[in-house]
């Protein structure tokens, strides 16, 4: 059985001041949910952050990674660096990263394997275009996505990576994939690890949906087989919106 795992994705919102806030009001109100909770917050909140949540059940996330371990490279942030604050989970591979920053399916590859390193679970994000939809080109796309992104990646590190389909057209957009065109399209990317690995293991990994989650259409998107959780993006800013994506 999957456990449901639903992350807030911050982006670039919440000075330190109200990361804590907000994640205050979070706390207050989730206590023994069945449901795993991560808040992916800003590196400049992450350290204040880690401090809120100890003693409770809620997981750490960052947004962003470098592959290597030290170096010249102005704005990065290493995976020891993440470590030490102690983060659970990392974004890797956003759409945003992808179109605005370059990012490519090989660093995505690189950025995941340093992640596993060290002990911090990947969620390895995949998603089409509006154009690549329409042109029928979409399960090609995520395929490669998900193929190059997990290359020399084991079986075993793969039970510790999260996906999350995130088709970047609903993306901030306020359309949302229908349930049944989200569930078809995660099943298909569970087939595609099946066909990587096996049957198995592809049961094991947790698919996430993203792409305008918010609390009147979470329930129905929760309620399909292969769904197991949401990467939430505004809906995580305020607290009620967020409570109630997990309260699902």
């Amino acid at each position: 059985m999957r456990k449901p795992f639903i992350a807030g994705n911050w982006k670039m919102h919440k000075t330190i001041n109200e990361s804590v806030e907000l994640v205050r009001e979070i706390k207050a109100k989730i206590k023994d949910s069945d449901v795993e909770v991560a808040v992916c917050v800003p590196f400049t909140s992450l350290n204040e952050v880690k401090k809120e949540i100890q003693e409770t059940n809620i997981k750490l996330g960052a947004q962003n990674m470098h592959w290597e371990e030290s170096g010249a490279f102005t704005g990065e942030v290493s995976g020891a660096m993440l470590k030490e604050i102690g983060v659970d989970y990392v974004i890797l591979g956003h759409s945003e990263r992808r179109q605005y920053f370059g990012e490519t399916d090989e660093t995505v590859n690189k950025k995941i394997k340093k992640a596993l390193e060290y002990n911090i679970n990947p969620i390895f994000c995949v998603g089409e275009t509006l154009e690549q939809r329409e042109s029928g080109i979409d399960r090609e796309i995520i395929k490669g996505q998900v193929i190059k992104g997990l290359e020399d990646i084991s079986s075993e590190d793969l039970e510790r990576i999260v996906i999350a389909y995130e088709p970047i057209w609903a993306i901030g957009t306020g359309k949302t994939a229908s349930k049944e065109d989200a569930n078809s399209m995660i099943s298909f990317i569970r087939e595609t690890l099946k066909e990587k690995y096996d049957s198995e293991v592809s049961q094991k990994v947790r698919i996430q949906y993203g792409g305008s989650v918010k609390p009147d259409n979470v329930s129905e998107i929760m309620s399909q087989s292969d769904i197991d959780g949401a990467l939430v993006g505004g809906a995580s800013l305020k607290s009620d919106d967020f409570l109630a994506l997990v309260q699902f």
